[in-house]
C-alpha cells in the first residue's frame, strides 16, 4: 500500500513533506524515496506552520506528517491558524497498529476529534487499501476548501498488500470559475442604488487575481477599501490611494469607522471578526451588509442581507463589469509626512518599522506576530503585493517563524522576513534550526521588550498580574544554539547599519539570520 500511496503523492505534487517523526511513522518514513523531500522541524507546531507557509506561497496543498496524538495535539494551534489563513494542508497523522487499537495501546489516541471542527474533514480509512484514495480525496478537499484535512493512518497499514483496481478518488478536480449571474445582478443593483458604498477585503481576496479584481471593483465604485480587522492576509494593495486602513476590532469603533456608508461589501471573509465583546450591533442600523466568499461557514455566520458563495476573484471581476463608473472618488486623506526618528539612541518598534519601510522592496513578504506592536506595524509597513502580509490570524503564538521559513522554501527568491515579539519567538524558535539546516534565507526580527507587553496592557487597571517579566531570555542565544546566525542590537545607528547590510541581499540569502532588537523601555512599562 505504501508504494501506491507514494505514487498518488507524486501525481498530486505532494513531494515535500514537513514533519517531526515518531514511532508510528517509521514504516512510512524509513527508506523514503529520494524524490520525496522530508523537511524536519523540531516541534510539530513549527512543522505545520512551515507547511502552511509553503502552501500559502505556492498556492498548492502541502503535506505535514504528525506523530499520533502527541504530535497532533502539539500542532492544533498551528492547524487553527492554517484554517483561518486558508492554507491547504494534507495532515497525515500516525496511529498505533490497527490490530490492537481496540485495547487503546500506548501512543494511541482518539484522533478524529482531537483538533475539533477546525479541519475541513477527517479521514480514518476503515482498511489499509483505502489509504491511497483517501490521500487523493484529502488533497482535493484541502485545495477546494483552502484549509487542513486530516488523514489518520495506523502504522501497520503501510505494509499491507495493495489490491489491484481503480483508485476510489478523482485523479483531478477542476473548480468552475463561474459566478452566479442572477445573484451578482442583485448585488450590482444594490451597489448602484447605494449612495456611499464601502469594501472590506479579507484573506480570501489575497491572490494575484483577487487583487486585480478588487482594484477594478474599487475603481468602479470610487469607494474606500478597508481590511478585515483580524485578516491574516492583506486582500488589497495597502499602498493604493483608496485603501482606508485596517478596521478596528471593537464594535463601537467599527460602527464609527463605517457610519458614513449605507452598504458594506465584505470580500473573502466573514462579516466581521471581533476581539473583546462590546454590546451593540456590529454595524450602524440601516447599513446593508453583503458578503462574497468561497467558504460556506463564513457566509453562514455573517450578519448580512446577502451572502454570495462562490469564487472570490471571478465574482468580483464579474460584479465590476455590471457596474457603471461612479463619479468622484474617495482618496485616503493626505498624511502629514514622515515622523522623524528623533535623536534618541534607543530603538522603538516604530523606529524599526520606519527603518524597514525605507529599505524593503515591494515584493517582500512580512510575517507578523508582534501583538503589542501590530497596529503600528500595519500602519507603517503596508503590503504592496499579494502575500505581502501574513499573520497568525487565529491569535495563537508560535506560527510566524515556521511560516516565514515555509514561504521562503516555496519562493526562494522572494525577500521574506518575520517580525515577532520575544514572547512569540520562544513558542516557535525551533524553526531557526530548520531554516539553518535547509539553508532558508529568511530574516527573523525579534522585538525584545523582556515580557508579555500586550498582556500587561490588557490587564492595566485590574490589579497586579501574576506573570513575571522574562528579561533573562536571550532569543539570539537560543537561535545560535540551534545553528542559526544571530545578532543583537540596542542602538538605532547600529540597527541602521545592520539593515543596510542585510536587506539588499535578502532575496539571494541562503542562510537565515535572527536579529534580536532590544527595545528601549516605553513609558509605563514594567521594569
Amino acid at each position: 500500500m505504501r508504494d501506491r500511496a507514494l505514487e498518488v503523492a507524486r501525481r498530486l505534487g505532494l513531494t515535500t513533506w514537513y514533519g517531526n517523526p515518531g514511532s508510528t511513522e517509521i514504516p512510512l518514513l524509513a527508506g523514503l524515496p529520494q524524490d520525496i523531500r522530508y523537511v524536519l522541524a523540531l516541534h510539530e507546531g513549527v512543522a505545520t506552520a512551515m507547511a502552511a507557509g509553503h502552501a500559502l506561497a505556492s498556492g498548492r496543498p502541502q503535506l505535514v506528517s504528525l506523530h499520533a496524538g502527541a504530535g497532533l495535539g502539539n500542532a492544533v494551534s498551528s492547524l487553527i491558524t492554517a484554517q483561518v489563513s486558508r492554507a491547504p494542508l494534507v495532515v497525515l497523522v500516525g496511529q498505533q497498529d490497527r490490530r490492537h487499537l481496540d485495547f487503546e495501546p500506548f501512543l494511541s489516541a482518539r484522533l478524529g476529534g482531537l483538533a475539533g471542527d477546525y479541519p475541513l474533514a477527517v479521514h480514518e480509512p476503515v482498511r489499509a487499501q483505502a489509504v491511497p484514495a483517501a490521500l487523493a480525496r484529502a488533497h482535493h478537499e484541502a485545495g477546494q476548501g483552502q484549509g487542513p484535512v486530516l488523514l489518520v493512518v495506523p502504522m501497520d497499514d503501510w505494509e499491507q498488500p495493495m489490491e489491484a483496481g481503480e483508485l476510489a478518488a478523482a485523479e483531478e478536480v477542476v473548480s468552475s470559475a463561474a459566478a452566479d449571474p442572477a445573484q451578482l445582478a442583485r448585488l450590482a443593483a444594490s451597489l448602484r442604488d447605494s449612495s456611499s458604498p464601502a469594501l472590506v477585503a479579507g484573506a480570501g481576496a489575497d491572490t494575484e487575481a483577487g487583487w486585480e479584481a478588487m482594484t477594478e471593483l474599487a475603481g468602479r465604485l470610487a469607494c474606500p477599501v478597508w481590511r478585515d480587522p483580524f485578516s491574516s492576509r492583506a486582500g488589497f494593495p495597502q499602498d493604493h490611494p483608496q485603501f482606508a486602513g485596517v478596521l478596528p476590532a471593537g464594535r463601537s469603533e467599527l460602527r464609527r469607522s463605517l457610519r458614513e456608508h449605507d452598504l458594506v461589501l465584505v470580500v473573502g471573509a466573514a462579516a466581521l471578526r471581533q476581539y473583546h465583546y462590546e454590546p451593540g450591533p456590529l454595524f450602524t442600523p440601516g447599513t446593508v451588509v453583503a458578503v462574497i466568499t468561497d467558504r460556506a461557514e463564513e457566509a453562514n455566520r455573517s450578519p448580512a442581507r446577502l451572502a454570495l458563495l462562490g469564487p472570490v476573484a471571478a465574482s468580483c471581476r464579474a460584479l465590476a463589469q455590471l457596474l457603471p463608473q461612479r463619479e468622484g472618488g474617495w482618496r485616503r486623506p493626505g498624511e502629514t509626512g514622515p515622523v522623524p526618528d528623533g535623536a534618541s539612541p534607543g530603538i522603538s518598534a516604530g523606529r524599526l518599522f520606519r527603518a524597514l519601510a525605507r529599505r524593503l522592496p515591494p515584493e517582500a513578504v512580512l510575517v507578523e506576530e508582534c501583538p503589542s506592536a501590530r497596529d503600528e506595524l500595519e500602519r507603517l509597513l503596508p503590503a504592496r503585493r499579494p502575500l505581502g502580509f501574513l499573520s497568525a490570524g487565529m491569535g495563537g503564538l508560535g506560527f510566524a517563524l515556521g511560516a516565514a521559513t515555509g514561504v521562503r522554501l516555496a519562493q526562494p527568491r522572494r525577500p521574506v522576513l518575520a517580525v515577532v515579539g520575544d514572547g512569540s519567538a520562544v513558542y516557535g524558535i525551533q524553526a531557526a534550526w530548520s531554516a539553518a539546516h535547509y539553508r532558508v534565507g529568511a530574516l527573523f526580527l525579534v522585538l525584545d521588550n523582556g515580557g508579555y507587553r500586550v498582556m500587561d496592557r490588557l490587564a492595566q487597571g485590574r490589579g497586579p498580574v501574576p506573570w513575571p517579566d522574562f528579561a533573562e531570555v536571550r532569543v539570539d542565544g537560543l537561535a545560535r544554539a540551534l545553528g542559526c546566525a544571530a545578532e543583537r542590537v540596542s542602538e538605532a545607528r547600529e540597527l541602521d547599519r545592520l539593515l543596510d547590510r542585510v536587506i539588499p541581499g535578502l532575496d539571494a540569502a541562503d542562510q537565515p539570520l535572527l536579529i534580536n532588537v532590544e527595545l528601549a523601555a516605553s513609558p509605563g512599562a514594567r521594569s
